[in-house]
């Protein structure tokens, strides 16, 4: 990798001449290598993190399939008539040894929610947290105690429908710290001119997670029976805990094998960008413009993300009559394209601030744009086209896919405006962000008690709206450079 590009000074009240997010008069050091570097280390080691960590989220809406006794599914079966079958049957020999229990679909709706009530409970602590003590082990110990959680998940359902939703509850509390702690750890490790590629990297897990745990799912339970599959994600997490805690370090200074030249570089390059006050300066943050901007964005995007997620199989099933759960390669397609964005993405985000000058501000605003107006649009396109799955599938893989441009725009400006405090501020957004996931589902199924596709196509249009205000907000609002509340000396002058 070449030097990096030396941007011109910055203006507060002009951020059109900022090629970066350094504060003015910074001398940037020439670039430590990648390869075999410590921080590529944490961002691969990061991403199988966050690849465990959706694999445990998303591998009981497909095993829940299993346990439910399908004669009581019978009851709730609201598929519409308006497009013809298009689902074939199931040739795989299928094994029945697992239990079967009694939940009608709303018992099935309150299990699968009962994550987000959890989740919702520890972005913001997290956040402080990990300002305070490393996002290493809250991270690392956070996804253990996901997966413990997870082996016990056959257990809880034989105790009853209770015990499995204060389990899942448990479980969203273990995950809901992960991401802060992330953005906390980047806070010290991501040099400012390339935080879209470690970050895309790392969070790119999650996608892929989603990706691989749906259709191996699906042959678990065939093959074996769907007890399997909480037990095998399980081990998985604990495997990642102990290479986690053997090999990563929360800063560069503590890092046991990391070469003195690649850790002045990280340390030369955010010298001036972190703050050394020991209190967190709440009200500011609050009062922050650039944060409420993010928070919207954030909430707009994820309610469409939640959307395809939680009812892109029930749309497929109930309106399309064809079922993407006995097609594994369908229903990952869209969160394949989604991972391979994010990849892309990180890459041409930064080279378009190193090498085409383009300014920080500029950049988040560009991929924020296309990651929520691109999935407005075809979203809203997936539901105008009748009863053409196939259609129907490309158009939402391509809303899914384009959505990863938005990793790299609103999801990581929180360390652009606030490195110091980053996980924090991306507690407070995600607060916010997974309000979706718990009211989301809810009123989609009020809007379409006929389950006509006229309803549902009154569904995708008001994600896409939100999608629309949200981007908008952004474009509007949006900062590219570290505020001033966030330095210890509210200038930036620190010595």
């Amino acid at each position: 990798m070449g030097p990096l590009v030396r941007g011109p000074a910055v203006n507060e009240e002009d951020e059109s001449t900022d090629n970066t997010p350094l504060l003015p008069g910074v001398r940037q050091a020439e670039a430590a290598p990648v390869c075999c570097s410590a921080r590529y280390n944490l961002a691969v080691l990061a991403f199988f993190g966050f690849f465990v960590l959706y694999a445990l989220r998303v591998n009981l809406s497909v095993a829940l399939v299993d346990m439910v006794d399908s004669n009581t599914s019978l009851v709730d079966n609201r598929t519409s008539k308006e497009c013809t079958e298009h689902s074939a049957p199931i040739k795989v020999l299928h094994n029945h040894t697992g239990k079967k229990y009694q939940w009608d679909a709303e018992t099935q709706g309150w299990i699968l929610g009962s994550f987000f009530y959890g989740y919702i409970i520890t972005q913001i602590p997290g956040g402080y947290i990990a300002s305070k003590v490393g996002g290493k082990l809250l991270l690392g110990f956070g996804i253990l105690g996901t997966a413990v959680f997870t082996l016990f998940t056959p257990i809880a359902a034989d105790l009853g429908v209770l015990a499995l939703v204060v389990l899942r509850a448990l479980e969203g509390l273990g995950e809901g710290v992960t991401f802060p702690a992330m953005h906390a750890m980047w806070s010290s490790w991501a040099p400012p001119l390339e935080r879209s590629k470690l970050l895309t990297i790392s969070y790119a897990g999650a996608q892929l997670g989603t990706v691989i745990s749906l259709p191996l799912s699906g042959i678990i339970c065939y093959y074996l029976n769907w007890t399997y599959v909480f037990y095998f994600f399980g081990i998985v997490g604990i495997v990642w805990f102990i290479l986690w805690m053997w090999i990563v370090s929360d800063t560069p200074e503590t890092h046991k094998t990391i070469s003195h030249y690649e850790k002045e570089y990280i340390l030369s390059s955010l010298k001036n960008q972190l703050s050394s006050q020991k209190s967190v300066p709440w009200i500011p943050i609050l009062k922050s413009l650039p944060l409420w901007a993010i928070v919207v964005a954030h909430f707009s995007y994820n309610w469409t993300f939640y959307t395809l997620l939680t009812l892109l199989p029930t749309y497929m099933k109930e309106i399309l009559r064809f079922n993407v759960q006995e097609n594994g390669f369908l229903s990952a397609l869209p969160y394949f394209g989604c991972w391979l964005c994010m990849i892309l993405s990180g890459q041409a985000a930064d080279n378009l601030r190193v090498k085409w000058n383009f300014s920080t501000l500029s950049v988040r605003r560009i991929f924020t744009l296309i990651g929520m107006a691109g999935p407005a649009v075809f979203l809203v396109a997936a539901g105008f086209i009748g009863c053409d799955y196939s259609l129907a599938v490309a158009f939402l893989t391509i809303s899914t896919t384009l959505g990863g441009f938005g990793s790299s725009g609103f999801s990581i400006n929180h360390l652009d405006i606030a490195p110091s405090y980053a996980g924090i501020l991306l507690g407070i957004t995600n607060t916010f962000a997974t309000i979706p996931g718990m009211v989301g589902p809810i009123i989609a199924k009020s809007l379409t008690p006929e389950n006509t596709i006229r309803e549902w196509q009154i569904v995708f249009c008001i994600a896409a709206a939100i999608n629309m205000f949200g981007a908008l907000l952004f474009m509007l609002f949006a900062k590219g450079e570290v505020q001033s509340w966030a330095l210890s000396d509210h200038h930036g002058h620190r010595n």
